[in-house]
């Protein structure tokens, strides 16, 4: 994530997720068909906000008007009055019930984080209800009481599981809550389970279906790297809860789950790929590279190349073990509990070489 500021005299910092400059009082959105976040001016008509660096009037999206849980903006002439995140959104929490507000502000903010790295490397993305065959729509729903910490099955609804099917992305709201995912990640013995872990690792998912599947000229070398994804799924994913991960997994995967078929190893990997990359930036920004520069990062695809992975690499292993070091120095857990042995590195090389090329 790259280091914001407003216009204001006193170049305040700005987050991803700031909706107001805690400096000057402006407001402030992230303009996505500019990449940045802007402070804003009143413009002439109520409603219009003009953008004080870029001369621009944009509007707020409506789910930040009316609920408060986006902060993208949507430029004048955009007949939208959802920003081009919210407009991926097939279902949303049932908000007759509060507390879901909450929730959906936090998986909005998780939401928003993963596409900032979608956008960011140019890779294709449209809404379903933009283009049926190859769009995107996210679905968050849940089975369980949220009053319940999410103990309590809520009457007459199916069970409710995240995952990619098709281009549909389905968030349990349940992910959103601090307690009920610690619980699922002790309870399924995982070492790292976050919402924008689930949205990388989905959003994987679901460029594996649009870049991969009917691609001849990938899919060859995509079962080179992580095998036969015509293996039934089913069957693994019941071997895998039944059985566990074979004992030696950490050999050639980045997780247990990896192990289980083709499709998750390349959807972790996919995830792992966009940690690395948004970390980087997020480190380089606020000058903590570790010694090398970043030339792949942030940049358009066409200033970048295949050549770059080594470096990411080699940084990314430097940078891992010290922000570890930095978590136990303040005794919590690694923020990064994974080693990248040299078929994960393989992976991440191919992964890297399909979107730069793309």
């Amino acid at each position: 994530m790259k280091i914001f500021t407003c216009d204001c005299p006193k170049q305040n910092h700005l987050f991803f997720e700031s909706v107001i400059c805690n400096s000057c009082g402006r407001l402030v959105g992230y303009c996505p068909d500019l990449g940045t976040m802007q402070s804003f001016d009143p413009g002439k008509e109520s409603g219009f906000w003009k953008s004080a660096q870029a001369e621009t009037e944009y509007r707020q999206c409506e789910n930040y008007v009316e609920h408060q849980v986006c902060n993208w903006m949507v430029p004048a002439d955009d007949q939208n009055t959802l920003c081009r995140a919210c407009r991926l959104n097939d279902v949303i929490p049932d908000l007759s019930q509060p507390q879901n507000i909450e929730y959906w502000r936090n998986i909005e903010s998780a939401k928003r984080h993963a596409l900032y790295s979608t956008l960011s490397l140019n890779l294709p993305l449209t809404s379903k209800h933009e283009d049926a065959e190859l769009g995107l729509l996210f679905r968050f729903m849940t089975d369980r009481e949220p009053v319940s910490e999410f103990t309590e099955p809520l009457d007459g609804q199916a069970p409710v599981f995240t995952g990619h099917n098709d281009g549909e992305i389905t968030i349990n709201l349940a992910e959103a809550d601090d307690v009920a995912r610690t619980r699922i990640r002790i309870k399924l013995g995982e070492a790292y389970r976050t919402l924008l872990g689930h949205f990388r690792h989905e959003i994987g998912h679901y460029y594996w279906f649009r870049l991969i599947e009917n691609n001849p000229a990938l899919l060859p070398k995509f079962r080179e790297h992580f095998g036969d994804e015509t293996l039934d799924y089913d069957e693994a994913l019941e071997r895998h809860y039944n059985n566990g991960a074979p004992a030696d997994w950490a050999d050639n995967f980045i997780s247990p789950y990896a192990s289980m078929h083709p499709w998750e190893d390349w959807a972790e990997c996919w995830a792992h790929y966009m940690h690395m990359l948004d970390t980087l930036e997020t480190s380089q920004a606020f000058e903590l590279a570790l010694g090398t520069s970043i030339p792949s990062v942030g940049l358009p695809t066409e200033q970048r190349d295949t050549n770059t992975i080594d470096i990411l690499l080699k940084d990314w292993m430097r940078l891992a073990v010290g922000i570890n070091a930095l978590n136990r120095s303040m005794g919590m857990p690694d923020p990064y509990p994974f080693v990248l042995n040299n078929s994960v590195q393989k992976k991440l090389q191919w992964i890297h070489e399909v979107i730069v090329t793309q």
